[in-house]
């Protein structure tokens, strides 16, 4: 059977290091902030190239508690593309923030500095640059421009972890380092996954992380002494182990992933109604999803054929988020941004993972080749 992502069979090959791992972690008993949890963040932290790397419970808490710790308050404006997950709206919206939605580059995906400065007002507080589908944002102009405005960047990294920014002055950070600060997510199907849910955020700002660390753990300073409001939101000790497994593998499942997308701009080069994917001339890329645009209004009847095939074939995302009944009443009626719409239209994402084999590939390219040629 052809799935998006094959996670069995990436346990397979690292089974004895993830059982070990775990059955460690259930032996000692230290189930909350144990050992492993700390040896994971500090592993994180140096592979990250970041001082410091706060855990939690999963990328959505990451975000939310970001935007709890940098002080933002009822009414502040925060820019969010609107062609992205809705965990990244949700947070704003449930903080009692104002979401100001932003359109996208249409080849990349991700927003731009351009973009984000024309929708800033006097009432906007923060920048959310989202790295979808496994790349960073252009982050330099995006941070000129908060920089010139006084605004506060976090960096919703849970499609790009391992990727490579590289700065004006050719130095690297790894994506989601640039910005104030930094979130990310563990659910199992993203590129560096855990057994349930998980989530960090990271920062190189002493202060900030001191507070994220309080706001993570209900506010607290000390035990009993609450500084501040703060959440509940742990990273478990398993969890952890087996991330801090599977971050040893996080380049060379990178470097899979970027083979599968290489074998797929080749098939579909010479196909018209296809553009594969743009690659940020600023980033490398990892490939959380391996996204097509399908032009001729034909992106639903190819899903449609492919699922027939037993070929998954998903849509990330069918709908802006302003047309999202829950977040419609943050915009006037009649509000649409361009490159959003089209890409709602066109985008197919095609399996991609980390054990597909050249007999799975074919039998997908064989059937995106075969839906083209009849028509």
């Amino acid at each position: 059977m052809i799935q998006m992502v094959d996670l069995k069979g990436q346990y397979e090959k690292i089974k004895e290091e993830i059982d070990a791992a775990v059955l460690d972690v259930v032996s000692s008993t230290a189930f909350i902030n144990g050992p492993s949890v700390k040896q994971f963040q500090a592993n994180l932290e140096h592979y990250l190239g970041v001082k410091h790397v706060i855990p939690c419970a999963n990328g959505t808490d990451a975000l939310q508690v970001s935007l709890m710790a940098l002080g933002l308050e009822p009414g502040d404006e925060v820019l969010v593309p609107a062609f992205t997950y809705v965990a990244t709206m949700e947070v704003i919206a449930l903080l009692g923030l104002n979401p100001v939605m932003v359109d996208v580059d249409e080849s990349t995906f991700n927003t731009t500095a351009d973009i984000v400065e024309a929708a800033i007002t006097p009432n906007t507080r923060a920048i959310v640059p989202v790295h979808l589908f496994g790349q960073s944002c252009d982050m330099e102009p995006i941070m000129e421009v908060a920089r010139k405005h006084r605004l506060f960047v976090i960096e919703d990294n849970a499609q790009a972890i391992g990727a490579d920014y590289t700065m004006p002055d050719g130095s690297t950070k790894k994506a989601g380092t640039v910005g104030n600060v930094g979130c990310t997510s563990f659910f199992p199907a993203k590129n560096l996954g855990c057994y349930g849910d998980g989530g960090a955020i990271f920062t190189d700002d002493d202060e900030l992380a001191a507070r994220l660390r309080m706001v993570v753990n209900h506010g607290q300073s000390e035990q009993y002494y609450h500084d501040v409001v703060g959440v509940n939101s742990r990273l478990d000790s398993i969890q952890a182990a087996v991330l801090d497994v599977k971050l040893k593998y996080l380049d060379q499942y990178a470097a899979a992933r970027n083979r599968v997308a290489e074998t797929y701009d080749e098939a579909f080069e010479n196909i018209e109604e296809i553009t594969t994917p743009v690659r940020e001339r600023t980033s490398t890329h990892v490939f959380h999803q391996y996204t097509l645009k399908v032009g001729g209004e034909q992106r639903d009847a190819l899903k449609a054929f492919l699922n027939g095939k037993g070929i998954p074939a998903n849509i990330y995302y069918p709908l802006p988020l302003y047309d999202q009944k829950a977040y419609s009443k943050y915009v006037d009626s009649g509000f649409t941004l361009p490159a959003t719409e089209r890409l709602c239209r066109q985008v197919l994402s095609l399996p991609i993972h980390t054990e597909m084999t050249d007999e799975i590939q074919a039998v997908i390219i064989d059937g995106v080749n075969e839906y083209f040629a009849v028509r």
